[in-house]
């Protein structure tokens, strides 16, 4: 097998292919052959060494990656659902960024098979922390009107979805026009183009009287007004801090401090004033809870199963590309997700 390893945090040179022997399945376990890895925006955090639960819960080395697609060419002992050849999604704690994925197997679930391998392991990650912000934080109302910032990235584009679903107005925040169309065809009923309108004023306009939920990714740049611009009873979801991230791979230890300091902190006397709430969520952390997690994945592929939901556009790499895909996704320039292809030469 092969796999990418950082053996300390750093830049993107700190992406390095190993190879080692194929992992054997043990009691309850399944290994899947992958044909596809799925990126996140955490994984270049895990590369950069600023992820906690990289940090607290594995440790470096790491191996980076949170999802994958491809079939079961092992079963442990104890395992009678699945069969080598089956085509499935695993969902990880890091480790995906690999050709073999020994999981256990309640970490794997059957691949919707009108869904090629990289949009099915792409699917886990973005779809799962939408739909536990959706429907495990905010429980959404019919009728409501909802901000979701960076709309044109996973976790925006499943949540319009979800939104679309729940009968929620969604109005989707881009930062550049070649997203605009994209978050409209993911769900969006309006579409705010931060690089050619003021976001404010627009939010304004489209919500007078507030937004009943804003989902913000953004960090520091924006979480001030989305509090500010929610209505009463209306809940701020904190699921990401990119603004205070660079677009380069090098960290400016300055600014991240600056940041740091001027970020909000929410006063729960006024909150409770304004009846307003703030919530948060991480995946990675979430794993005290892998039965409801394991629930919404079965929610998800049901919806993906009958069209309810549908993929994301997904830009794909060789896996000895890996480098160069998470410089990618940290330009801020692509749509919806990317895959990394074990398969596929460099």
């Amino acid at each position: 097998m092969q796999r990418i390893l950082i053996d300390k945090p750093g830049g993107y040179d700190a992406l390095r292919l190993v190879a080692e022997p194929d992992p054997k399945a043990g009691p309850g376990e399944v290994v899947i052959a992958c044909q596809a890895c799925g990126l996140n925006y955490a994984d270049g955090i895990i590369r950069m060494g600023l992820y906690a639960s990289a940090k607290q819960l594995h440790g470096y080395p790491i191996t980076p990656g949170f999802e994958v697609a491809g079939r079961v060419a092992d079963v442990g002992p104890g395992v009678f659902d699945w069969h080598p050849g089956d085509e499935v999604i695993g969902l990880t704690l890091f480790n995906g960024y690999t050709t073999h994925l020994r999981l256990p197997e309640d970490g794997v679930f059957p691949k919707p098979p009108q869904l090629d391998w990289a949009q099915a392991a792409t699917l886990p990650t973005v779809f799962l922390t939408a739909w536990w912000m959706v429907h495990r934080q905010v429980h959404p109302v019919p009728g409501e009107c909802w901000l979701v910032h960076s709309a044109a990235g996973g976790v925006g584009s499943a949540l319009l979805q979800l939104a679309r679903l729940a009968d929620v107005r969604a109005i989707g925040v881009v930062g550049a026009s070649h997203k605009v169309e994209h978050a409209l065809a993911m769900g969006a009923d309006a579409v705010i183009d931060k690089s050619r309108e003021n976001l404010w004023r627009a939010a304004a306009q489209h919500a007078p009287d507030g937004f009943n939920a804003v989902f913000d990714a953004n960090g520091v740049a924006t979480l001030r007004q989305s509090y500010g611009h929610l209505a009463p009873t209306g809940r701020l979801v904190v699921y990401g801090f990119h603004s205070m991230l660079p677009q380069d791979g090098r960290l400016n230890w300055l600014r991240l401090a600056r940041d740091w300091l001027r970020t909000p902190r929410f006063n729960p006397l006024r909150m409770t004033q304004e009846n307003r709430s703030v919530l948060a969520a991480n995946l990675s952390f979430l794993q005290s809870h892998a039965p409801s997690l394991r629930e919404g994945m079965l929610w998800l592929l049901e919806r993906f199963g009958d069209g309810r939901l549908r993929p994301l556009p997904v830009e794909t790499f060789a896996l000895a590309d890996a480098a160069a895909a998470q410089q990618r996704l940290e330009s801020g320039q692509t749509v919806g997700k990317l895959a990394l292809l074990p398969g596929e030469r460099s």
